[in-house]
Order: structure tokens, then sequence, then C-alpha cells
């Protein structure tokens, strides 16, 4: 299967935009391909503001986001490889997503790895409450 990350990264954002909130991107700046402005990187890290009024020509594929930005008055390409997205989350309120770590086939919604494959799946059961 695809990675899920494109997808509950498109997801947040039109939800953080719904709800008039700014969609603040966490990157791995050392993962191959980010193009960011290093002088604001701390610790490997840097916080990009993906709002409509921060960003120009704001993209988010299945492959990377990208925009144009101003960074010190100085316009910038800014391009992250899906992988380097760390999490997406609102600057007023902190909610959103951390995105968990996906290594090829290993994709976090899908059943757990770790189980035996000779184990036959759990059936699912359902109680009647009255």
């Amino acid at each position: 299967m695809t990675p899920s990350r494109p997808y509950l990264l498109r997801g947040i954002y039109d939800w953080l935009i719904h709800n008039e909130q700014t969609p603040y991107l966490l990157v791995d700046v050392e993962a191959e391909g980010v193009i960011v402005p290093l002088e604001h990187v701390q610790d490997g890290k840097i916080i990009l503001n993906i709002s409509l009024t921060a960003t120009r020509d704001l993209e988010l594929t299945n492959d990377g986001v990208s925009f144009n930005a101003r960074f010190g008055g100085k316009p910038m390409v800014v391009n992250v490889p899906i992988m380097a997205t760390l999490a997406l989350y609102s600057k007023e309120n902190g909610r959103g997503m951390m995105f968990p770590e996906e290594t090829g086939d290993n994709d976090p919604l899908s059943p757990d790895p770790t189980r035996g494959k000779d184990e036959p799946p759990k059936k699912p059961h359902l109680t009647l409450v009255k």
C-alpha cells in the first residue's frame, strides 16, 4: 500500500484551515531532499507556517510539501519530501498530529506486522447491550 502520511497531512491541513487555525509543519531537516532556510533550523528540525497568508503556490502532494515564501524578506522555494514531515499542528492550540514512522510497507494503518503469520486474525465480536 502507499504511505498514509500524505493523506493524513492533507486531511489535518484542511481541518485546521476550516477551523481558522494557523497550520505549523514540523520538518526533519536532515532528511534527503529538504530545502528550507537553514538559518532557522534548531536541533535538525524547523517549524514552518504553511498558512495561506504565509505561503504562495502551496502544494500538498503525495510526494511532499512545496511552496514559495519569504524568510527575512528574501524569497525562497521550500521543498519538503513527505517522509521529512514529522507533524502538522495548530499554532493557536497545539492540536494536530505527529506522524508515525513509516518504512516501506510498514504503514501505521496496516495490521501489526509482528503478529505471527500462522496465527489466524481475531474475529470481531459484538455484544448486545439492553
